[in-house]
């Protein structure tokens, strides 16, 4: 086990990040198609052509200029998603997730054959998303190959570059997925800081990383209650009560 490169937790074997970070992760490449819709309506045309009175036709406002940085996030583009290189935020989203995505690929170890049946295991040559080549596509593909991407040693350079986006379409769509409580406490860490997020379908720590499933939950909230039920109930020994 080694430590994660962002905070002082333990990352799992043979990963690079804790439990805490990977679920960002997921979180965030959950969030990010949603967010992209968001923008979409930012482009929307502001006004509609009206019937004027001489039978032409004319706007009857003036159109709100568009942010222009909306149009360069959904727009086309490239990015250089190689760790250490410079990024100067203003790189479109598919351009962001195309170029980590292939990066990822890049390392995939794909078994195949030669021209003269040699068994040979080499990259991938490129990272092709079931959905196609869009916000949705790449985040799935990044999504299914998330436990891979785990595993090398750029999964922090991607950490930040996804936080980076998720920042930056936050404040443009000025939305922000809700933390909602658990009452019970973590069975890992034993800390009331269990929380189901908005957009991520595990329960999960706050402080431990762990993560449990709604159904999980469920049955240790259950075992929780019944448990302090039954010490509730339970009769109080005379010596209990000295010095109360």
């Amino acid at each position: 086990m080694s430590s994660c490169p962002i905070c002082p937790r333990t990352a799992p074997d043979g990963q690079h990040l804790c439990l805490v970070h990977s679920g960002e992760l997921r979180g965030w490449l959950t969030e990010i198609p949603a967010q992209a819709r968001l923008l979409q309506e930012f482009i929307a045309p502001a006004g509609r052509p009206t019937q004027g009175r001489l039978g032409g036709t004319g706007r009857a406002d003036a159109p709100v200029p568009v942010d222009l940085r909306v149009l360069v996030l959904l727009g086309p583009g490239r990015h250089d998603a190689v760790p250490g290189s410079d990024d100067d935020g203003t790189a479109p989203i598919a351009a962001i997730l195309g170029a980590w995505a292939g990066h990822i690929a890049y390392h995939y170890p794909a078994a195949g054959r030669d021209p003269y049946g040699t068994a040979r295991t080499q990259p991938c040559e490129q990272a092709l998303p079931a959905r196609g080549e869009t916000i949705t596509g790449w985040c799935t593909w990044l999504l299914a190959y998330l436990p891979f991407a785990l595993t090398l040693p750029a999964a922090a350079d991607l950490y930040y570059a996804l936080d980076s986006l998720t920042r930056r379409l936050r404040n443009l769509t000025h939305t922000q997925p809700r933390q909602q409580p658990r009452a019970a406490p973590c069975p890992a860490c034993d800390l009331c800081t269990l929380v189901r997020t908005d957009g991520r379908w595990h329960i999960h720590c706050l402080d431990c990383g762990h993560q449990m499933s709604p159904d999980q939950y469920d049955q240790h909230a259950a075992q929780y209650l019944a448990a302090r039920q039954t010490a509730d109930d339970s009769p109080q020994s005379p010596l209990d009560k000295i010095g109360t």
